[in-house]
């Protein structure tokens, strides 16, 4: 069975023909949040409504629980020290997980409002945690603890650590969802989810410009994504756009062209690129991990 459909010659250059699709662990409800650590030879993912956080071991190709319980975490990253941060719906909030373990709970808070249920996290070369934060934790029981929205809003976020400002850096999402930057942090991709619960809701990414200060202008759609809505999305050093979809990763070039997709067979929710060389592209899934080597690298940061 062929695990990738190719829409553009220029998607032919990311198949490495002898690599086959890799399922690296089931059972999931819902799986999300992959984090590559390099300097461990182990990934990291979330599954969300299973309260946990899973660790796949590179050398062993174990699976084993990492933690339990996880406060519902979705999205995650690492920052510049190492650190994983962590999106939480159940505390409805950004934490970060210390070195020796111990969790520090960083914002949960917008002018005296709480938060939605924080969804996906980047952090940029400056320290800078830029994060979204829709409604899906607050939803249902299911992922998170059902709620009111206090903020009435769902925007994309820009939290310092040094100041500990949080700032909207946009705010007219339906619901906002993965989030990306370029390999020179010029442009911020955000992905918005909205047909999740509305067919007529937005399903696309959107591409901003980053400012010096940290603002954001332009928001023009990149792409549309179908079948179902675009989820979590990572940036490889080709320019190129990977996202998490409906029927799998979808790849669309730097010009916004869909030119090719890795199907395993479910929806995929969120990705990671990783692995030694990091040419690896993790996938979770509805129900599973998948992996498969491509030929091309996630971008590094500065």
């Amino acid at each position: 069975m062929t695990y990738y459909e190719v829409l553009d010659e220029r998607f032919a250059d990311y198949i490495i023909p002898v690599c086959q699709l890799e399922v690296l662990s089931t059972g999931l409800r819902w799986g999300e949040g992959p984090v590559w650590f390099g300097d461990g030879r182990y990934l990291l993912f979330s599954d969300i409504p299973n309260n946990r956080i899973l660790k796949w071991d590179e050398v062993s190709g174990a699976t084993t629980l990492h933690r339990y319980p996880s406060n519902f975490v979705n999205g995650g990253t690492r920052d510049r020290q190492g650190r994983l941060v962590s999106c939480e719906h159940g505390g409805r909030r950004i934490s970060r997980t210390e070195h020796d373990g111990t969790i520090t709970v960083l914002v949960d808070s917008f002018e005296g409002k709480r938060l939605n249920s924080p969804n996906d996290v980047v952090v940029k070369s400056d320290g800078t945690i830029w994060f979204t934060d829709p409604p899906y934790g607050i939803l249902t029981d299911y992922e998170g603890n059902k709620a009111e929205s206090e903020l009435g809003a769902y925007n994309v976020f820009r939290f310092d650590p040094d100041s500990s400002r949080l700032r909207i850096v946009a705010g007219d999402f339906v619901k906002p969802n993965g989030l990306a930057f370029s390999a020179d942090e010029r442009k911020l991709f955000v992905a918005d989810s909205g047909r999740s619960h509305d067919a007529g809701a937005p399903h696309h990414v959107r591409v901003f410009d980053v400012g010096a200060d940290g603002s954001l202008s332009g928001g023009d759609v990149f792409a549309q994504v179908d079948p179902g809505i675009p989820d979590g999305i990572r940036v490889d050093e080709r320019g190129s756009l990977w996202v998490a979809a409906g029927d799998g990763a979808q790849c669309f070039a730097s010009d916004g062209t869909l030119i090719g997709k890795i199907k395993p067979g479910e929806v995929i929710a969120n990705i990671c690129f990783g692995g030694a060389k990091k040419n690896r592209l993790f996938m979770t899934g509805q129900n599973a991990l998948y992996s498969v080597h491509l030929n091309t690298r996630g971008v590094q940061r500065p």
